[in-house]
């Protein structure tokens, strides 16, 4: 278990109980991931390798689906800070993604993949405004960046599980997409399991903050915000879909079978470095941590457009794992820093709305430059975009204080 396992990330009140929180939602996340990322990395070579759906048109269902995924998490979390319960929420949108995935084994043809995507997705936007809002619930403001740091890394951890299962699978059998699908229902359903069975509400639907909670917007959510999410915006329009870098893999020369591996050697080193980052954000502040991974994704996409042989994706996907851990979960801890206790989950899902609306054309803009201009194109723009949020989040450090 990546270093930080063990710190006391908990409520104030009930330290033992909001730290047991904490890792319950983080084993729901592993096992999600393990369910999740075992299909993510062979998804792509399905669909091209198996259906011949062009680039375009991959990078367009992924699109819809990361973009139905952050549309749907402004309405979660607004919901969950209006009935003041995270849980139900949590237990819905996890059973959504757990259950549907499994069908991709019958999917015939892109459009029904695009479906079971979109689906898959639509349970990843109702819970995970709520979980966030749920970890900052258990946890205190000193230990948040530990607390998202553990949640990442258990997530990881599961996201390095999958990519190794559907390696072994095609190692055994090249063209089993279909059997990584199906075995994929054995950790989703465990997942639903914990919920049910683990995960607690860490705060009371006291009528106080139902009616605290606003209507959706963001302009209430104060000017800090606003600059964070309109940064985090530029990032998103150049952070397309990872089906792009796997595509760019199997372009260099890399084998199918080996591709969920190299996804697999990512996922370990971001593991191993969540839960480090995320208490170094508690001591040095969040705002540069995310700078640096913002810089780090430059680096690494930049890395991509340029690559050549078969060899180049492993140092590359290694390389990725570092700002990956530098970013995800610290963005939305930043977030909670910056907004008042009671809008957590609007904050949180608003944030994710403004990201989507960016995603939306950002991997469809790069299988489009990929089957027209070239394809180093898109990661060169990509790396372009990522470089101009890293500096405006430097030249603009001074508007990103909370005021509340």
């Amino acid at each position: 278990m990546p270093e930080g396992s063990d710190t006391a990330v908990c409520d104030e009140s009930q330290p033992q109980q909001g730290l047991a929180n904490v890792r319950a939602l983080g084993i729901v996340s592993l096992l999600t991931d393990a369910s999740s990322e075992a299909i993510y990395p062979v998804l792509p070579l399905f669909l091209a390798n198996v259906l011949g759906a062009p680039v375009s048109v991959i990078g367009v269902i992924e699109s819809l689906a990361e973009a139905t995924s952050s549309l749907t998490r402004v309405f979660s979390g607004w919901l969950s800070d209006r009935v003041g319960k995270r849980r139900p929420l949590v237990l819905l949108g996890y059973s959504l993604s757990n259950l549907v995935k499994p069908a991709l084994a019958l999917a015939p043809s892109w459009p029904s993949v695009l479906a079971l995507r979109v689906t898959d997705r639509l349970g990843k936007g109702i819970r995970t405004a709520p979980r966030d809002a749920l970890i900052a619930d258990s946890c205190t403001a000193e230990d948040r960046g530990a607390a998202f740091g553990l949640h990442r890394a258990l997530d990881t951890v599961g996201a390095a599980i999958g990519p190794f299962i559907a390696w072994l699978v095609l190692t055994l059998s090249p063209d089993a997409y279909r059997t990584i699908f199906l075995i994929s229902a054995v950790p989703g359903v465990a997942a639903i399991l914990v919920v049910l069975f683990a995960v607690r509400e860490r705060r009371p639907a006291t009528r106080a903050a139902t009616e605290s909670a606003p209507r959706i917007r963001l302009r209430g959510l104060g000017a800090p915000f606003g600059i964070f999410t309109a940064i985090s915006a530029v990032f998103a329009l150049g952070n397309s879909s990872d089906a792009m870098l796997i595509l760019r893999a199997q372009d260099l020369g890399a084998k199918a079978s080996l591709v969920p591996l190299m996804y697999f050697v990512f996922n370990v080193v971001a593991a191993s470095l969540s839960g480090r980052f995320g208490k170094r954000s508690d001591r040095v502040g969040r705002r540069r941590v995310i700078i640096a991974g913002f810089a780090g994704y430059a680096i690494v996409y930049a890395g991509f457009a340029l690559a050549q042989g078969a060899w180049s994706p492993w140092p590359l996907f290694a390389l990725y794992g570092v700002p990956y851990a530098l970013t995800e979960g610290m963005t939305r801890a930043f977030v909670v820093d910056l907004v008042p206790d009671h809008v957590r989950a609007t904050a949180i899902g608003g944030y994710t709305f403004v990201l989507g609306l960016a995603a939306l054309p950002s991997s469809a803009l790069a299988g489009v430059l990929w089957d027209t201009v070239g394809h180093s194109a898109p990661f060169a723009l990509s790396s372009a975009l990522m470089a101009v949020a890293a500096l405006a989040m430097f030249a603009l450090r001074r508007s990103l204080v909370s005021s509340t």
